[in-house]
């Protein structure tokens, strides 16, 4: 007999039971819960969550059968918990977020959290190092659905992310330490990209989809993407099956300053079964990137030039139940080829950088919470024409590799390095109506280093008096193993150092959030204080004006202030966002000029307006304003002045207008609109203004 199912009207909550498995299932409908909260980032509102189409109908066997609620988990645990159960306050850059930017990177979205830095050498976040409270681009975790991106080589090509926008459903910003839970790197935070599952469409009955889009504009600048979903057809709303996804993309521009001019191209298979008991997903990626890498490590020289090439492999499974076991196996190879002087042998070097490993996690959902263990095994191993120790035996049998894919003859790498991490964690985290804490420890060891097992805990804790505040305070210990460049990397202005030791921080945060209705308006305000402890921080310095760069560890303090508030009304949204940071170096060195660590945003400003015009067409403008510490030794005609340079304070003001149909998008936008020339990083001017616009198609 065929059964008719209840009206889909939603019913909405204003509580939020925090429990992993729902009541709400027996209602038979769309479940809303109406909290609102708001994240780390200035630029977004968190998403209401929802337990939409939660396959939620009753079996024939068991009518009364409860159903897990499928709730959105967010990065920072061990094991999956909401945005609302969380114990530390996750950024979430939702997909419709995405879409209204005037971003054509995942560099350029992050540019509108407040507590993030992004310093550009060049236009379309082709050349970015991405840092998170005063920190550098070495000291956060990069991941892509949970899985590390981060290269031991270096921080400046772990951004290569090998997706495009088209594929993101949403990105996670976590602040603060997070070694306990994502081990090296993730000293002063984690982003973590969430890929789409399956629908390349909004319409998630259909069970084949595709997305083209394509667009063009300033600087000879031209790009096109395709995506193509496949799914099981579902038999009921409560049948398992297969998703996949394919996507692809292409940009080239011939850039909006000197010497970045560049070619970029990508592509991504995403897949995932999913059976009554346990589910299987895997993911590959490939980037290219060719560009000019205008003064890239010096000024000295300004034709320098960079091709880099990335392979990426992951696949999972997950039991369902209250244990649930997941193991998992990755490897990441990234190819770089840096030319000192574009076109000529002087100064180019050639690595290969290979990261596979696997780790298993293990978690219980019991009455006293969720505990969870976990360990990784993860080798790190570089092939280098410059990096590492000599190859011992260069006529041996079986010679290094070429330094390039299908290279025919010629060069081939002559140093290498490696190193073992092993990583055991453990963490419980206690669910109560009003209260949650989190409470985890990591034991490392690193076979480059010491033989020693290295200890960071880590505690967070969030109390929520009512359905309007919520209070929350952490305290993590993180590190940040040196990458090879750090440790070998010698040129002209260059010189690294084999006896770096290891990064340690110990990272406190304070704060609270409050959400409100005032007559139309829902008001969403954050609050909230961080303190670094920093030891045996990396940074590369100068110690007179005419000495080289040195990799060097030194003991420095970071600590600041943020608030943010979002205001919606009438299909309008109003968010700002503003940060403090101060440092306090601790040691007694004299340094003359800090490449990176020192040279920090003290104040950011970032304010951002969407707002319907006429029938589809909307707008979406943002705001930007950052004074940054530190100064810059100018160069002029490609020779050192001696002359150090602070650091100017600049606003950006872009606009993106959409005009949005069911199957098709057409938009325009406009990056700088007042034509202000500013410094990222000092010799090299950003772009002016910029103007691109597209099409999009939903088939």
């Amino acid at each position: 007999m065929k059964r008719k199912h209840p009206s889909s009207k939603a019913v909405v909550f204003n509580r939020f039971c925090r429990k992993g498995y729902a009541v709400f299932a027996s209602l038979h409908r769309e479940v809303r819960i109406g909290v609102l909260t708001v994240g780390m980032l200035a630029s977004v509102i968190l998403p209401k969550v929802q337990a939409s189409q939660a396959t939620t109908a009753p079996t024939l066997e068991d009518e009364a059968e409860e159903q897990e609620l499928q709730e959105v988990a967010v990065a920072g645990t061990m094991t999956p918990l909401s945005q609302l159960q969380s114990a530390r306050i996750v950024g979430v850059i939702t997909r419709q977020q995405i879409e209204s930017s005037a971003a054509q990177s995942i560099n350029d979205l992050l540019k509108l959290a407040v507590g993030v830095d992004v310093r550009q050498r060049g236009g379309f976040g082709i050349q970015s190092d991405i840092s998170i409270d005063g920190g550098t681009f070495d000291q956060i975790t990069l991941l892509l659905n949970g899985v590390c991106l981060s290269s031991p080589h270096t921080g400046h090509l772990a951004a290569d992310f090998p997706v495009s926008l088209s594929d993101i459903e949403r990105i996670e910003v976590l602040e603060g330490a997070a070694s306990r839970v994502y081990g090296a790197s993730a000293f002063g935070g984690a982003i973590n990209i969430v890929t789409k599952e399956g629908e390349a469409t909004l319409d998630k009955e259909k069970i084949l989809s595709a997305e083209l889009g394509g667009h063009g504009g300033s600087y000879a600048t031209f790009g096109a993407d395709a995506r193509v979903a496949l799914r099981q057809r579902q038999s009921s709303p409560a049948a398992k099956g297969w998703a996949g996804s394919l996507s692809a993309a292409y940009q080239r521009s011939d850039g909006a300053t000197a010497n970045s001019r560049f070619s970029r191209g990508n592509a991504y298979l995403r897949g995932l079964y999913d059976a009554d008991d346990f589910r299987i997903d895997w993911q590959a990626g490939y980037s290219q990137k060719s560009y000019g890498a205008n003064t890239f490590y010096s000024a000295a020289y300004p034709n320098q030039y960079e091709r880099n090439r990335r392979f990426f492999v992951s696949a999972g499974a997950e039991t369902k139940g209250p244990v649930r076991v997941r193991p998992e196996v990755f490897w990441n190879r990234l190819y770089d080829n840096f030319e000192l002087i574009h076109d000529t042998p002087t100064g180019e070097n050639f690595h290969r950088t290979d990261v596979h490993g696997a780790r298993i996690t293990a978690s219980l959902a019991w009455a006293a919470g969720r505990t969870a263990i976990g360990a990784e095994v993860r080798e790190e191993e570089i092939l280098s024409t410059s990096l590492g120790l000599p190859y011992a035996d260069a006529t041996a049998a079986v010679p290094f590799p070429r330094v390039w894919p299908h290279q025919d003859g010629g060069l081939r790498y002559s140093r290498s390095d490696s190193r073992t991490n092993l990583s055991i964690n453990a963490e419980h985290t206690l669910l109560l109506p009003h209260f949650t804490a989190s409470v985890g420890l990591l034991a490392n060891k690193n076979t480059r280093f010491d033989s020693h097992l290295r200890f960071y805990p880590g505690i967070d804790l969030a109390y929520t008096p009512d359905e309007h505040w919520r209070i929350f305070a952490s305290y993590n210990k993180g590190f940040r193993l040196p990458t090879f460049t750090d440790l070998y990397y010698k040129s002209p202005t260059h010189e690294g150092n084999q006896g770096m030791k290891a990064e340690e921080s110990h990272s406190f945060q304070l704060g609270a959030s409050l959400k409100m209705q005032i007559s139309q308006a829902r008001v969403a305000l954050l609050a909230k204080g961080f303190y670094h402890r920093g030891n045996d921080l990396i940074d590369w310095v100068m110690y007179t004006a005419d000495d080289v760069f040195h990799s060097a560890n030194f003991d420095m303090d970071n600590f600041g202030a943020q608030a943010q508030a979002t205001v919606q009304m009438a299909g309008c949204e109003l968010q700002a966002g503003y940060t403090f940071i101060h440092q306090d170096r601790r040691d007694d060195a004299v340094i003359f000029k800090s490449n990176y660590a020192m040279e920090y945003l003290r104040h950011k400003v970032v304010a951002t307006l969407s707002h319907p015009i006429v029938s589809r067409l909307s707008a979406a403008w943002s705001f930007r304003w950052q004074d940054r510490t530190g100064s810059y030794l100018l160069y002029e005609n490609a020779q050192s002045t001696g002359r150090l340079v602070d650091y100017s304070p600049y606003a950006t003001l872009d606009l993106k207008l959409r005009w949005t149909a069911p199957h098709y998008e057409l938009w325009a936008e406009a990056t700088n609109l007042t034509d202000h020339r500013y410094y990222d990083l000092g010799n090299i001017p950003q772009p002016g203004i910029v103007v691109l616009g597209g099409i999009r198609i939903r088939l």
